[in-house]
């Protein structure tokens, strides 16, 4: 099949998941984006890079290995958004040539899914360049076998709040139902997380009565979400598989989850694997409480480099062109 690329542009939300006892299953959609755009035209393809992603250096050791055609330069080949928009599109025998733009929200490596994210950006890039409409299953598929991560992938596709589950026929993405009365606040310190130190941190086996508990706990934060019931939630947030394995590799984490416990959080858990904090709250104390945990992870300056905190919205919508 031949194609005529076409100027296209998508956007992501960025994701919170694990939050608490949902463990690798429950994931939510938020509004802080990655938009990706593609203008074709020229003899190679380039890469311009804006907000959070000017920061990154796709030279870096760690960065995974991809193979692009040779019409692409050089300085580009490790980048995660390029990676799977070349290769959906190398499918079909396709290299394409023009300017691949990304702007980000979306802080690097501090728990808000900022890979799985460019991974979902670049596979609907490549359909929309072709005129091709979204394909939410594919993207999932890719996304999982690319990063792992269900539990992120799933709200960023979908919106909303999300539980996924492996099944033999693959992962299934179970849209929940969230509450507008329950606010959500996000601060993160200057380092991030990875997530290969992430999951190193966990045990490789816990307690059977350890385990049995968490489902009880997911219960009661599933409920909790869906009625804004802030004693439910707070039971939920309360984890014994990864947070307190986790909470030792962000500095400043307890004590930054006591500033947002004072400035009115219900309850604060890890998001994703860190480094960001996510707490739980009324509305209308997102904003306080944000700014409280950001404070305490910057030292009390308010200057601070790399420090982040700010409220977050559920994004509903999930992937979408723009």
């Amino acid at each position: 099949m031949t194609y005529n690329l076409r100027a296209s542009a998508v956007r992501v939300p960025c994701s919170t998941s694990n939050l608490g006892s949902g463990f690798d299953t429950l994931g939510l959609a938020m509004d802080r984006y990655l938009t990706a755009s593609f203008e074709p035209g020229g003899s190679e393809l380039r890469l311009e890079r804006e907000g959070t992603l000017a920061e990154l250096d796709a030279r870096e050791e760690d960065a995974p290995e991809v193979h692009v055609h040779e019409g692409c330069r050089e300085d580009i080949r490790d980048d995660i958004l390029v990676s799977a928009f070349v290769d959906a599109l190398g499918r079909d025998g396709i290299e394409p040539r023009g300017v691949l733009r990304m702007t980000s929200e979306i802080p690097i490596a501090k728990g808000l899914g900022s890979s799985v994210a460019a991974v979902l950006a670049g596979c609907d890039l490549a359909r929309a360049v072709r005129g091709l409409p979204p394909d939410p299953d594919e993207a999932l598929r890719t996304a999982y076998a690319r990063e792992g991560h269900g539990d992120n992938a799933a709200p960023i596709v979908l919106g909303g709040l999300v539980a996924v589950a492996a099944t033999l026929d693959g992962l299934r993405a179970i849209p929940l139902p969230l509450s507008d009365g329950v606010g959500f606040a996000y601060a993160a310190p200057a380092a991030g997380v990875a997530t290969e130190a992430a999951r190193d941190a966990l045990p490789a086996q816990v307690p059977h009565a350890t385990a049995a508990a968490m489902l009880g706990h997911l219960a009661a934060l599933l409920r909790g979400l869906a009625e804004a019931d802030r004693d439910l939630i707070a039971i939920g947030i309360e984890d014994h598989l990864h947070v307190p394995h986790r909470l030792p590799l962000i500095p400043g984490a307890y004590n930054a989850m006591g500033a947002g416990h004072e400035a009115g959080a219900w309850a604060i858990t890890v998001s994703g694997a860190g480094s960001g904090l996510l707490a739980f709250c009324d509305p209308g104390d997102a904003e306080q409480v944000a700014e409280g945990m950001r404070m305490m992870f910057a030292g009390g300056d308010p200057e601070a480099k790399g420090c982040v905190g700010f409220a977050l919205h559920p994004d509903r919508e999930g992937m979408r062109r723009v």
